[in-house]
């Protein structure tokens, strides 16, 4: 033994470091043992230790262990060291060998891999290991890096983490971040420095070892009990991945998404600490949760505070009331998730028992603290159900998955309505008062403008917002990048440290957000924290196991689009399109639909909207329908409106596209009224409708004259073409602040239709009779009324060639525009292109202003 130690020992003045010189007899134990200590060196650095042959093999481990199989940590082989060296915690002094503080970071058992020997990968450089210790578990391999394989002057190696259920990808150095205190005594490295705090448990020299334990012999697929572990203060909670629709298959927990906070309970002696997901202390402000939690055993929950709204809903705007009113017994916690549980460490086991330990523990008789219950069926059909409670969605996890701090791809989150964390850098309004507030989120260039939210702001909301607005008013403006907005009109610039949590519908093509409305300020996250969020489809989620598609997932005879099952998706609709010969069909229009969904749903939600169906193709008979009729699916909402005793046809879901296109709904008009308020005028559209001898050239150049009249009065324009022989302009409303009624908004179209008739008669009619038009282009202003409708910006149309009602930036309105080149096929790609439209609704602009000007 002595030769093996020969270099340690020569190393080290044993009459002045309190390191063990190795003479000390350790008895052997069952299974091999290994520790892991925290070494503060001249450089900071982890050292490894195997026990075999009666020593430990060692390496300085440069970064530390890492759960990450991507990453690859520089493991320096040094001198093998004692035995009785794994007990060693405290201060080696200046000038000694490796003079610093010494934590016992980890500790355990370890076996060379089944099938291979420790001694052989040893000597061939390639030592693959298992762990079980309080920290680290699974497979480890340890590979000579290769120009030290043979005879090389130095001896490196790489210590990765092999891909099981304990690697964390993306984990980094979180691991290290999470666990910062001895697993001997619970000290920090600062206090073993200054020498305080209790003496290290011993491990290799104690009587009984009683962490032999933690090494069991069990079936592959059994899962540990948890490891014996000191309960942290707070662990990095697990985060989820942003994904438009819910991972398919099997094999996960499906959950409600709750509209909450984030919220961590730690039991420790039957006194409870509430922190927020950033480590917060927030035990006052959820004061009657923490006194719900006190008579638990020692433990760790992971789980959302909410408040509940009359239909049982959670509510995050009445959980901001009840915090602010200082009413914490209105709240309630949810919790999905055990962490520790009376000394041990749960985070290895697989949801599925953590979960079952974690219903045992709450049982049914405190109302402040709730089990999450979960669905192992379709996440499609938990998704939708939970779409049709107007919940915020869902969040599916990995049944067999361990808890990983960080954000991973075993937890996935798929939203029912847009929601965001934006950063307030401003707001409009005169003085005392608040009209909308510019956000943004921080990407590497800065805090980058993502647009203005300009509803949910009733008179409570403003005047308690508007002192904490006023608190952070500031002079320069916090926005960078080419779309910062500029100091125009009433803008107040803010300090970038208000964070908002905000719903809309969805982004334009430069980024920023459609119909945001404000939902409250959240305290629980820093401002610098909010980055862009950008859910990605869940098929392409890089997930430990491949799984199909979920988008149009085709069986015999049926596909399946956003979840509505296509019958006979191979039906042609259209016999071709303008820019192919093959037939369009009935899958194709419901992938369409799909792809343009988050684009159109601003124009036509929460509007009554008749439908146009060719359900045997364009060629055969069409039905054109305000009524659902008997049978319709329940992803298609149905309004009540004044005057007719049958309820309209109302898109107010993506989803609702689909379940449309599976009945053969090829075109969309939906009212031009406001969202939601079928009474108030939305926007006039100017429908430019040529004679058969009138070129599109003119067409186009009328469209630019109607603008300017429109400008003219101070309202602002847009064009889209209609997927004919004509073009729509469009102006958006604002909501009017007097009695605006749909006899006066016609009114006004007509009147300016009127005038630009009578000022160049030869190019335009107001008249609808096809006889009067003769090279002339009708202004029809009858789109403007209560009933009228509009084919809906990218709406098919079912019409020869597939075309579609595409918007236009003005650029593109001159003379050589093709309508036809706007198709069902060619159309998605080209949408992805344009910034076309990206201010319409910051565009709105006052009727009753226009009608003073227009005289």
């Amino acid at each position: 033994m002595a030769n093996k130690l020969a270099r340690y020992q020569s190393m080290r003045d044993f009459s002045k470091t309190a390191e063990p010189s190795g003479r000390a007899r350790v008895k052997p134990a069952q299974h091999l043992r290994y520790v892991i200590q925290k070494h503060a060196a001249t450089r900071l650095h982890y050292d490894f230790r195997l026990e075999l042959d009666g020593v430990f093999k060692s390496w300085a481990v440069t970064k530390g262990p890492s759960l990450d199989p991507h990453e690859r940590r520089l493991a320096v082989e040094v001198e093998d060291h004692p035995l009785d060296y794994g007990d060693f915690e405290g201060v080696i002094p200046k000038g000694q060998y490796g003079g610093g503080s010494v934590m016992l970071w980890d500790r355990g058992y370890w076996a060379p891999e089944p099938g291979t020997d420790a001694h052989d990968g040893l000597a061939k450089g390639d030592l693959k290991i298992v762990l079980q210790g309080e920290r680290l578990h699974g497979g480890f391999v340890l590979v000579r890096m290769k120009r030290d394989r043979d005879g090389g002057a130095r001896n490196n190696w790489l210590l990765i983490k092999h891909r099981d259920e304990f690697a964390r990808d993306e984990d980094d150095d979180a691991l290290l971040k999470e666990n910062a205190s001895s697993v001997a005594s619970g000290r920090s490295m600062e206090d073993i420095a200054a020498g305080k705090g209790k003496a290290p448990t011993p491990f290799m020299t104690a009587s009984q070892r009683k962490a032999d334990s933690v090494w069991q012999s069990r079936p592959r697929d059994a899962a540990p009990a948890g490891v014996a572990a000191a309960m942290p203060d707070f662990i990095e909670p697990q985060l989820c991945k942003s994904v438009t629709r819910p991972p398919p298959g099997g094999g996960w927990a499906h959950e409600v998404k709750f509209d909450g906070y984030r919220l961590q309970i730690r039991v420790k002696d039957g006194k409870a600490i509430i922190r927020t997901r950033k480590g917060l202390d927030w035990t006052k402000k959820f004061a009657a949760i923490g006194k719900a939690a006190e008579g638990m055993p020692d433990c760790i929950l992971d789980g959302e505070a909410v408040a509940l709204d009359a239909d049982g809903q959670p509510n995050f705007p009445a959980l901001q009331a009840a915090l602010s009113g200082g009413r914490s017994e209105d709240l309630i916690y949810f919790a999905f998730d055990l962490l520790f549980l009376d000394g041990r460490d749960l985070r290895g086991l697989p949801l599925k028992e953590r979960k079952a330990k974690l219903q045992a523990l709450l049982g049914a008789d405190e109302p402040r603290l709730r089990y999450v219950e979960h669905f192992e069926t379709s996440g499609d059909a938990v998704w939708q159900s939970a779409c049709r409670l107007e919940l915020e969605g869902i969040v599916s996890k990995r049944l067999d998955a361990p808890y990983r701090s960080g954000r991973g791809e075993a937890w996935m989150k798929a939203k029912c309505r847009g929601g965001h964390e934006v950063v307030i850098g401003g707001w409009t309004g005169e003085k005392g008062r608040m009209r909308s507030l510019l956000v943004g989120v921080y990407r590497d260039e800065g805090l980058v403008y993502v647009g203005r939210v300009g509803t949910g702001f009733g008179s409570e909301v403003v005047r308690k917002l508007l002192p904490k607005l006023e608190a952070v008013k500031a002079t320069k403006n916090p926005f960078t990048g080419p779309n910062a907005p500029r100091k125009v009109g009433d803008i107040t610039w803010a300090k970038p440290e208000l964070v908002a949590e905000i719903e809309f519908a969805g982004f334009t093509g430069d980024g920023n957000v459609r119909q945001a409305s404000f939902k409250g300020l959240r305290e629980d996250k820093p401002a610098k924290d909010v980055e862009a969020e950008e859910p990605m489809p869940a098929e392409k989620a890089e997930l430990t196991e491949p799984t199909p598609k979920p988008a149009a997932s085709r069986r015999k005879g049926q596909a399946v689009v956003m979840g509505v099952t296509i019958s006979n998706p191979d039906k042609p609709l259209w016999p071709n399109s303008a820019d192919s010969d093959e037939p369009v069909t009935k899958l194709e229009l419901a992938q369409y639909m799909e792809a343009v969904a988050d684009w159109m749903m601003p124009h036509i939600e929460g509007r009554p909207c008749s439908i146009v169906r060719t359900p045997d193709g364009i060629d055969g008979e069409r039905f054109f329908q305000r009524h659902a009729g008997a049978g319709a699916s329940d992803l298609i909402s149905q309004v009540e409106v004044f005057g007719d005793h049958k309820p309209y046809i109302q898109v107010d879901r993506p989803e609702a596209l689909a379940a449309l296109a599976q009945s053969g709904a090829s075109e969309y008009h939906p009212w031009n009224c406001r969202a939601h308020e079928p009474e108030t005028p939305g926007r006039l559209i100017f429908d430019l409708d040529p004679a058969p001898d009138v070129t599109f050239d003119d067409v186009i150049a009328a469209a630019r004259d109607v603008r300017d009249h429109l400008e003219a009065v101070g309202l602002i324009a847009f064009c889209k073409t209609t997927g004919g022989k004509g073009l729509h302009v469009v102006t958006p409303l604002a909501p009017p602040t007097g009695e605006l009624d749909w006899p006066t908004a016609k009114a006004f179209a007509k009147t300016l239709c009127e005038r630009m008739a009578k000022d160049e008669p030869e190019r335009f009619v107001v008249n609808m009779s096809k006889a009067k038009r003769g090279g002339r282009i009708f202004l029809d202003y009858l789109r403007n009324d209560r009933l009228s409708t509009a084919v809906a910006p990218l709406s098919p149309r079912a019409r020869d060639g597939a075309t579609v009602s595409f918007p236009l930036n003005w650029t593109q309105v001159r003379a050589g525009l093709d309508p036809r080149r706007y198709t069902i096929r060619t159309t998605p790609a080209l949408l992805t292109k344009t910034s076309a439209w990206a201010d319409y609704f910051e565009s709105e602009r006052s009727l009753e202003t226009a009608i003073k000007r227009l005289g």
